[in-house]
Parts: C-alpha cells; sequence; structure tokens
C-alpha cells in the first residue's frame, strides 16, 4: 500500500475531508506531530507528504527549530517532484523552501469564508473542482509570501494575490483550508480564541457562515483532492 505521511502542528488541524478520498485512492495515512516526534526518516521517500497548518510562523525558527527539518524536507522532495501537498503553514513552508519570503500580510488577517480566483493555469488544474459550482474556501492566515521563482501561481483572494501555487507536476501548496470540516471547527474556534479575539472576528459569525457553506465544500473539497491524486499519478 502507498504511504501518505501528514505533518500536523496542532491536533485539530488535520486531513479532515481530504482523509477519505486519499484513503481511497490507496494511501496509508500517518501522522507525524510536529515538535513532538521527529521526522521520519522514511519521509523523504513517502508516496505523498501533505504539511498541514498551524498558528507558528515560517520565520520562527529559533522558538520552533523543526519548522528547519520540514523546510529542508520539502525542498528536497520538490527538487525531485515527489508529491507533495502544503496547506495555510504548509504552503508557506514550501514558499520558504523555494526562497520566496514569508512575511505578515499587509492586508492583516484574514480569516473566513471568501472566494478565490483562479488563473488560466488554475481553472486548468484540480482547483477547477474546488470552485464549481462555487468558490468560496475558508481562510485563516496572517502571513503570506511571495510567489517563488519556480512557481506557477494558481490562485488569489481579494486580498492575498498568492493564494495557491503549483511546483512541477506534483508540488501544490495552498494558502487557504478546503479541508476543513463544519463540524470539526468548532475546536479552531476554541483553540484559536486569542486570534480571533484579537482580529475583532466574530465566533457566532464563522459559525453561521461555516453552517451555510461548509457542506458544500466539503464536497467540492472531496473532488478536488481525488482529481489531484489523480492528475500526479498519471
Amino acid at each position: 500500500m502507498k504511504t501518505a505521511l501528514a505533518i500536523r502542528h496542532v491536533a485539530f488541524e488535520d486531513l479532515g475531508s481530504f482523509a477519505e478520498p486519499i484513503a481511497e485512492a490507496g494511501f496509508s495515512i500517518h501522522y507525524v506531530e510536529a515538535g513532538m516526534q521527529a521526522i521520519p526518516a522514511e519521509a523523504a521517500e513517502a508516496d505523498l507528504l501533505i504539511v498541514l497548518g498551524g498558528p507558528i510562523g515560517v520565520y520562527q525558527t529559533e522558538e520552533y527549530p523543526f519548522l528547519s527539518d520540514e523546510a529542508a524536507l520539502i525542498r528536497a522532495r520538490l527538487g525531485r517532484d515527489a508529491p507533495t501537498l502544503g496547506v495555510c503553514l504548509g504552503s508557506q513552508l514550501m514558499a520558504a523552501a523555494l526562497g520566496a519570503r514569508v512575511f505578515p500580510g499587509g492586508a492583516g488577517k484574514e480569516i473566513g469564508f471568501a472566494p478565490i480566483t483562479l488563473t488560466d493555469v488554475g481553472r486548468k488544474s484540480a482547483l477547477a473542482a474546488l470552485v464549481e459550482p462555487e468558490a468560496d474556501v475558508l481562510h485563516w492566515h496572517g502571513d503570506t509570501f511571495d510567489l517563488p521563482d519556480s512557481a506557477v501561481l494558481l490562485a488569489s483572494s481579494a486580498l492575498y494575490a498568492h493564494q495557491a501555487f503549483a511546483v512541477g507536476r506534483r508540488g501544490l501548496a495552498l494558502q487557504f483550508h478546503p479541508e476543513a470540516e463544519t463540524e470539526s471547527l468548532e475546536r479552531w474556534f476554541i483553540g484559536h480564541t486569542a486570534e480571533l479575539g484579537a482580529a475583532g472576528v466574530s465566533i457566532a459569525g464563522l459559525r453561521a457562515a461555516a453552517a451555510a457553506v461548509g457542506p458544500g465544500l466539503r464536497e467540492r473539497s472531496r473532488r478536488f483532492i481525488a482529481r489531484w491524486l489523480a492528475d500526479i499519478a498519471k
């Protein structure tokens, strides 16, 4: 069986709606808990690596030294076009691994459900399945990044131009969270309460938006990840 290794930075930010389609594609899923477990040697050769989100910054390597290990792993995998998916913090680590700058976004926190717009290349990619019939996804980040020289931009939002990029055929970075499921978001609301309060974000408003948008996003997310896995297997 193929192996999917997911690096998780906080317990409640997991594979979510991605998990079932990844398993259905023939992968055995294993989590590595960042900071608690060393990255295993087999991570370099895993059939699929997914680097998930978290509330820390790529540039905080003195406080969180394991970030340097993650960036090195990502750099090596992208260098040989090994299947690698980064979500939020994971996308920022991918950008940093490719030499791009990661920094606090000038437009402030982007938290909540809002559309993404695909580029011409993005519309021909698996992301097309994520924005049909609507384009709202969950955004939850304060940092952003410059587009790496070797990357191709796939998506933007009203606040931040760099929302998704591809590297080679099998590297994909997503600044937003298509994997987050409505029934799991209550853990996010609790775990990120300080961030939400500081940003002036209404938890009640987020909860209502999740109830309205979440079920449709889950189905589109599942179609998207299934299509991406099929595309990179070709």
